[in-house]
């Protein structure tokens, strides 16, 4: 019997006999399956992937501003405090989670699944914020293409989109150094070529009436989906490649532009003003929270994208180290982008003699209004524009190749049988639809559209998923239990540090903040416009459905488990039986040896269902869980026998601690 336990700890087998016809060949599809997903070429594709999803477009137009705006220097301490407490721990655990499983944000929750809505969440909010974050992508290339001319088209008034207002603010100083007029009764050429010729914003009267597609912003919107259905066209294979040049050339052109930046007249007057520490802002707990939000979107926690990428690593990738070499080196480029942009905006300030807080804008108007305007002070202008647009779309390509990898890698996890072997055609079907979504934007009237889904789409929802998924795994799976997977693929436990985030501060945060941003929430805006009722409602339900997802999740899960609520409640948040390192020989500890399918670390379980096979004959099913070694032959004599009944046997079966899913056909 000894020789016969051994000989099935080395390989598992389920005899054809206890299989539904349909059942036959699964246990070799898995292994296929885990072997055809694919994984990263090195280990420089993965780290670079994460920095160039870390490091977007945030990082130059929200960083700078929220700094000077709530304390200048003095904005870093809460900064790197809330990236202590926020930043690096959600960034491990989500890189751990994706490591440990090799799987993306919907199949991960076999680690309890309850809370798979959680997963469905994700890919609801990762989806809208894909639609419009190629949208900015769009607007990129569009300046980049205007940008290929001896003179920029926001350079000068006179042009048919201009109005009275217009006034060449560059050069506007008499010899005295007096101003001729009010700029605050004017506006820039750059600020109209923005809103009233690449938005042609005019053209709509509100949300409610987008207006006609803008046919050049269509145009560049398809190049944008194009170029990232090429680039993740082999998955990780061809991405983790494309980057390394999307995820290093952004510093060069940073660099350029620091260098330039800072040796022009004025630069020092507005890093000055960037970075003169105010410690009585520390007293306000809206520069915490400020500081917690840029550190929670800019690393990206809870889009599923880490996870993602973490899914391809190798099951021993030091993924702590990386962790802090992405984080830390994603708050050191956005010190460095604010050095960047406020040495123009000091030149610019000085250039117009005003303040530089009235030259200082955050979001698309510092992208698209006044460093294009700043552009047009310098020597070689083109030159700098091209570079500066450059930058901007090797930083938003490298977030959405994330965006659009975490969508595929999902759904493909999920049903690996049908869409992994057609994976390049279901990434341009995604890309497709996205894009028809999408148009919209690309009306007259699509920056409202644009600002709704980006104030909705990800804010309280992403919170709440975040949330759950760190209780999930700290609370209803184990921290213990957690610490002992890292262990098993790193070789070490985490430290008290992590854990104490993981169980308490972390979420205690989040928490905060999400009370933060429902008490303190304020109607969307752009400009002067105010939304209507019906668009802030909308806005709202957006949110709201990412947050349904996990109850609806819960409800799904309950449903599908056997005895009484509380009996059902327990089995759905437990390990499903197949949770654990994809690979047999990454198998260690509690899931070593155990059958294809069929670990789960929970306590010996039975539950049998009755049902009828594929060919019509009535069948037995009888699910335990448990990790186990266990013997056959009685029940093989049992069924043999010519008056037995499956129902019989399986009940004179006797499991040594045991577990797998048994199907008796007969």
């Amino acid at each position: 019997m000894k020789k016969l336990q051994g000989a099935h700890l080395r390989k598992p087998i389920t005899p054809d006999l206890l299989m539904t016809p349909s059942d036959q060949g699964d246990v070799d599809l898995d292994v296929d399956f885990a072997a055809d997903r694919g994984n990263w070429t090195g280990k420089l594709d993965f780290l670079l992937s994460c920095i160039g999803y870390c490091v977007g477009l945030g990082n130059v137009w929200r960083f700078p501003y929220r700094a000077y705006t709530n304390g200048g220097g003095a904005f870093l301490v809460p900064y790197f405090l809330m990236l202590a407490i926020c930043g690096i721990p959600l960034f491990f655990l989500e890189l751990s989670l994706g490591q440990f499983s090799s799987l993306g944000p919907l199949a991960v929750w076999k680690i309890s699944p309850l809370f798979k809505g959680a997963g469905a969440a994700m890919l609801l909010i990762v989806g809208l914020v894909a639609i419009y974050y190629n949208m900015i992508i769009a607007y990129v290339l569009f300046y980049l293409f205007a940008s290929l001319t001896s003179d920029l088209p926001w350079e000068h008034c006179g042009n048919w989109w201009n109005t009275e207002l217009c006034l060449e603010h560059r050069g506007s100083k008499d010899g005295n150094g007096a101003l001729p007029l009010n700029l605050t009764c004017t506006v820039s050429p750059s600020e109209e070529y923005w809103s009233r010729y690449v938005l042609h914003i005019q053209g709509s009267q509100g949300i409610g009436s987008p207006g006609e597609i803008r046919w050049n912003l269509c145009l560049c919107l398809l190049l944008a989906w194009v170029i990232v259905f090429l680039c993740i066209l082999k998955g990780v294979k061809s991405s983790g490649k494309v980057v390394y040049f999307t995820a290093t050339f952004p510093y060069l052109i940073l660099l350029m532009l620091l260098v330039r930046g800072v040796t022009l007249p004025g630069a020092w007057k507005g890093i000055q003003f960037y970075l003169t520490p105010q410690f009585h802002h520390l007293l306000s707990s809206k520069v915490w929270i400020e500081a917690a939000l840029q550190i929670f979107y800019s690393l990206g926690v809870g889009f599923g994208g880490l996870l993602t990428f973490a899914s391809y690593n190798t099951f021993h990738q030091n993924i702590y180290r990386d962790t802090f070499i992405v984080t830390l080196g994603n708050a050191i480029t956005s010190i460095l982008a604010g050095f960047a942009i406020f040495s123009v905006l000091g030149y610019m300030s000085q250039e117009l003699g005003v303040p530089v807080d009235q030259v200082a804008k955050a979001g698309p108007g510092l992208a698209f209004v006044v460093y294009p305007q700043a552009m047009t002070m310098l020597p070689l202008s083109p030159f700098w524009s091209f570079l500066f647009f450059f930058m901007l779309l090797t930083l938003g390509l490298d977030s959405q190749f994330a965006f659009l990898e975490t969508i595929v890698t999902a759904v493909t996890d999920e049903f690996p049988y049908y869409l992994r072997p057609k994976k390049v055609v279901f990434s341009g079907l995604i890309c497709v639809a996205m894009y028809l979504m999408g148009l919209i934007l690309t009306t007259d009237g699509g920056m409202y559209w644009l600002v709704l889904l980006d104030d909705y789409s990800a804010s309280f929802g992403l919170m709440v998923v975040v949330i759950t998924t760190c209780l999930a795994v700290t609370r209803v799976y184990g921290i213990q239990r957690f610490c002992r997977d890292i262990h098993m693929m790193l070789g070490f436990k985490p430290g008290l540090y992590f854990r104490a985030c993981w169980l308490f501060l972390s979420p205690a945060t989040l928490l905060a903040l999400l009370v933060y941003s429902i008490v303190k929430y304020q109607p969307s805006e752009y400009g002067s416009y105010r939304f209507p009722p019906w668009a802030e409602l909308l806005g709202i339900l957006m949110g709201l459905l990412s947050c349904l997802m996990i109850p609806a999740g819960m409800l799904v899960a309950v449903l599908r488990e056997e005895g009484s609520f509380w009996e059902r409640l327990q089995q759905a948040s437990r390990p499903a039986m197949d949770w654990g390192p994809s690979l047999e020989e990454n198998r260690t500890g509690m899931y070593v040896a155990t059958l294809a399918g069929s670990q789960s670390p929970k306590p010996l379980m039975v539950h049998m269902r009755k049902g009828t096979s594929a060919g019509g004959l009535p069948y037995a099913r009888m699910t335990v869980s448990a990790v186990c070694i266990w013997s056959m032959d009685k029940m093989l004599s049992c069924l043999q026998g010519a008056h037995s009944s499956a129902e019989t046997c399986l009940g004179d079966f006797k499991p040594e601690i045991c577990g797998t899913e048994v199907t008796v056909v007969g």
